[in-house]
């Protein structure tokens, strides 16, 4: 263990920032995710976006529980006190929640993809049922790449602090060897986050330009919606998944090879990794129009909406009472022209 590391273990700045911040994020996350949740089941029809959404509040929702033990682990002075089980979970957790963060906002930007740009040519994928299919085979995808850390002890007892941290040192014997820790950092980094992040930038950028390209007041405000929703997509990787895998790689490589690491960087970044479950609702609020509705539903805003669309009705429904009056009059008038002529 290297002096940076004990020394970081030993800040007192640590110490009292981390859980402050842990608790704010949990204090934020749980109701915004909570009513998210509420208003996504309540959303009709369940399109892919939907399910999407829901698998992605439940992800959010999960870390949101268990950040008090995290919390409370950096408040104790660094020093885990719940066990090598909920070490486990938490840890997973993490990271779980990050990975699946990024799958699903990924499935999000395909789904919008091909329903904008692809249209009709893919319109038989776009199912409730392949969307279940596919967050089921997500979880299960993070169960079978996160097994080193559900089934080793990720505790680790500091001698000279006399406390016993959780998953902020690694052990070399967690994986057989160099070349399985190098696939394992090959799937974090490039399977689970670079590919995906590649894959969502050009979905958005091919929305945008798609609708760029077609003009229609509707394509204008769906336009907006687009370009809003591709930069909070966009922040939310920025911000809170590139910093955490970049720094990971970098340190995995430095304890492995060099036997040093870059904890204090690893630690600021591992924090701002569970942001995004604080900015995931404004991705809904972009992405699904169902969720729009229901959100000024509840919130009062649709009165106004509901007024106006009462506003048209009326109107065409006195467009309809005078061109049913128009042509009952032009009936009336055929007909009494056929009796003069009858009569004649």
């Amino acid at each position: 263990m290297d002096n940076e590391t004990l020394e970081m273990l030993s800040n007192q700045t640590i110490k009292t920032t981390l859980p402050v911040f842990y608790l704010i994020v949990a204090t934020i996350s749980l109701p915004g995710n909570g009513f998210s949740l509420f208003l996504l089941c309540r959303a009709q029809p369940k399109t892919p976006s939907i399910i999407f959404m829901i698998n992605l509040t439940l992800t959010d929702l999960l870390l949101a529980i268990f950040l008090p033990f995290q919390s409370a682990y950096h408040w104790n002075g660094n020093n885990w006190i719940f066990g090598i089980e909920l070490c486990n979970v938490v840890t997973v957790l993490f990271y779980a929640n990050m990975y699946c963060s990024i799958l699903t906002m990924t499935c999000i930007s395909l789904d919008r993809y091909v329903g904008v740009v692809l249209t009709m040519h893919c319109v038989r994928w776009r199912t409730k049922k392949h969307a279940i299919a596919i967050c089921l085979g997500m979880w299960a995808v993070m169960l079978v790449v996160l097994l080193p850390l559900e089934m080793k002890d990720l505790t680790y007892d500091v001698d000279e602090l006399n406390i016993t941290t959780c998953f902020d040192i690694l052990k070399m014997d967690m994986l057989p060897s160099k070349g399985a820790w190098a696939a394992f950092l090959f799937t974090l980094f490039i399977i689970l986050f670079l590919i995906p992040f590649s894959v969502t930038v050009y979905c958005y950028i091919r929305i945008i330009t798609k609708l760029i390209n077609t003009s229609s007041s509707y394509v204008s405000a769906q336009k907006r919606r687009a370009i809003g929703l591709a930069l909070i997509v966009l922040l939310v990787f920025v911000t809170c998944f590139a910093p955490n895998n970049l720094i990971l790689l970098v340190h995995i490589i430095k304890r492995i090879f060099f036997n040093r690491g870059v904890y204090t960087a690893y630690k600021v970044t591992l924090t701002l990794s569970c942001l995004n479950s604080c900015l995931d609702p404004f991705i809904y609020y972009f992405a699904s129009k169902e969720f729009r509705k229901k959100l000024r539903t509840y919130l009062g805003i649709a009165i106004i909406s509901s007024q106006g669309s009462l506003t048209e009705c009326r109107r065409e429904s006195m467009f309809s009472m005078r061109s049913g009056l128009q042509n009952h009059q032009a009936l009336e008038m055929h007909l009494s022209l056929n009796s003069t002529n009858d009569s004649v």
